[in-house]
């Protein structure tokens, strides 16, 4: 994938362009434009400002228009087109904030999880609801809950979401949470979400077993769901979580094998987890393939969004907005989106990902190129990429408020701050 675009830049005025060599950190940049030529520049600016101002709402209606070209006629065929995130919906209801939509059916969804690990001990009881506070906004959930609305009304119009169905909810966030536990220790983390880590309070030991017992708590509540397909869908996260890990402590020497690499860590890591629990209610939901297609192509494409996004931000976010210590991934000697982009511009990046970035001033260094390369944008517009992908697959579903909010959140994740 990487070999066929990645040597392209991606400019302002929406019009590409090959890639060239930027001066390091240390130079002392280009000579002072001449006035005339700056003049050519400043009004080449203003009509890449102008292009770059088409809506995100029209982008949408060339995508679909492309689409429904392609495809004509088909069993999602629908009466109403599919116009952009805003479009109006054939019940007429007024769409509303994905969170607020969501949260209908999530009321009461952090005291369930607690009520899942009803535990004696003291101590591990405590540790294991640590991050069940309810101050997050419980994104991978929310997510879940949407599909298996979205999907139900496509199958049979129904409004309602099936106990088993919000039970994967619950289960998703579960195997998130464990999974968050179980890296902080891996990545000797001091701070999550603005607070210490559960292996900074009560050591790594503790640790690992109080996300071993979130896990295996997620897992009773998958056995009680009962289906033997969903079961087997959401055990794949599972593994998926380790193969990314392990893809994560190794590095590829080819540049576009790199890439292809950081793709996979990122989908089995983060994506993989919104990709299947979608993939799992829309079974729940609805008994056509297409349609669970469609629900893991959409949390697929999200999740590696949401990833790209995560790692644009731990270049150009504070702390106190993320609630972890920015450049972390340097730290960790983890070339992400922005640094690999980067490289090309900076081929001496390439010795420093080898050593993980491990000699002196590594870390200032690679942050440096990044910032000054165009590696932020690219790895943003890549991550837009990606949304636009989630937007066309879910807007093959009949519409509804649910499918219009799944879209907006494909928003939220190139908007979002920390």
């Amino acid at each position: 994938m990487a070999s066929c675009w990645w040597p392209w830049r991606w400019r302002r005025g929406c019009s590409w362009r090959q890639a060239a060599r930027s001066p390091g950190p240390n130079s002392a940049g280009r000579a002072a434009l001449s006035a005339p030529r700056a003049a050519a520049v400043a009004a080449a600016a203003t009509v890449a400002v102008a292009r770059a101002q088409m809506s995100y709402c029209n982008l949408m209606k060339s995508l679909t228009s492309a689409f429904q070209n392609m495809y004509g006629v088909s069993r999602f065929h629908h009466t109403t087109p599919v116009a952009c995130c805003f479009s109006k919906t054939l019940s007429g209801e007024k769409y509303t904030d994905p969170f607020k939509l969501g949260w209908r059916d999530l009321k009461g969804l952090y005291e369930d999880i607690r009520k899942e690990l009803f535990i004696s001990t003291a101590e591990l009881k405590e540790m294991s609801e640590y991050y069940f506070d309810g101050k997050g906004k419980a994104f991978r959930p929310i997510i879940v809950v949407l599909m298996a609305r979205a999907c139900n009304i496509h199958h049979n119009n129904s409004r309602n979401v099936q106990a088993s169905q919000r039970a994967i909810a619950l289960i998703a966030e579960m195997i998130h949470t464990a999974s968050l536990v179980h890296d902080d220790v891996i990545d000797d983390a001091s701070s999550r979400r603005g607070k210490h880590t559960v292996n900074k309070i009560w050591g790594e030991k503790k640790a690992v077993l109080a996300g071993d017992l979130i896990l295996s708590a997620a897992s009773i509540a998958l056995a009680r769901v009962g289906n033997t397909t969903v079961i087997s869908i959401l055990t794949q996260v599972i593994e998926d979580l380790v193969r990314g890990e392990f893809l994560q402590l190794g590095s590829k020497e080819n540049e576009n094998e790199r890439f292809a690499h950081y793709l996979e860590k990122t989908f089995k890591k983060t994506a993989s987890l919104i990709a299947n629990s979608c993939k799992a209610v829309s079974v729940l939901g609805c008994p056509d393939p297409a349609v669970h297609e469609i629900a893991f192509e959409y949390g697929k494409n999200v999740g590696i969004a949401f990833q790209l996004i995560d790692d644009v931000l731990d270049f150009t976010s504070c702390s106190d907005q993320m609630g972890k210590p920015t450049s972390a991934d340097l730290k960790l000697g983890l070339a992400t989106g922005p640094v690999l982009f980067a490289c090309q511009q900076f081929p001496e990046m390439n010795a420093m990902i080898m050593r993980r970035f491990s000699s002196p001033g590594d870390v200032d260094r690679a942050r440096q190129y990044v910032l000054q390369s165009d590696g932020v944008q690219q790895t943003t517009y890549l991550a837009q990429r990606y949304c636009h992908k989630a937007v066309r697959e879910i807007s093959k579903l009949r519409p509804s408020p649910e499918r219009d909010a799944l879209i907006q959140l494909s928003e939220i994740v190139l908007s979002r701050d920390k």
